[in-house]
């Protein structure tokens, strides 16, 4: 069963939301948390690094993405067939 497109940018950008996710953490438990005298969140970090984390995020979602496509591919990991009606 060929994958189209729609169906690969989708799976895409599921990969990237959960990678997202995983790496949005990253890099704060080095911080100490005093109490905020600015009015900011008592557990934002100071430096987020989120273009950073952007970027690594699109990186690994897209090394991830890959694997995920060679076993679709190659059939270890098939799609189910929705096109058909169920058989009654």
């Amino acid at each position: 069963m060929p994958i189209g497109p729609v169906t690969m940018i989708g799976v895409y950008l599921v990969v990237w939301w959960t990678v997202l996710f995983a790496v949005l953490p990253l890099g704060t438990s080095k911080e100490v948390h005093e109490p905020p005298t600015d009015g900011t969140q008592w557990g934002a970090p100071r430096t987020p690094n989120l273009k950073r984390k952007f970027i690594t995020t699109t990186w690994v979602s897209a090394v991830v993405w890959a694997l995920i496509m060679v076993l679709l591919f190659t059939g270890w990991l098939p799609l189910p067939d929705f096109s058909r009606a169920p058989a009654l």
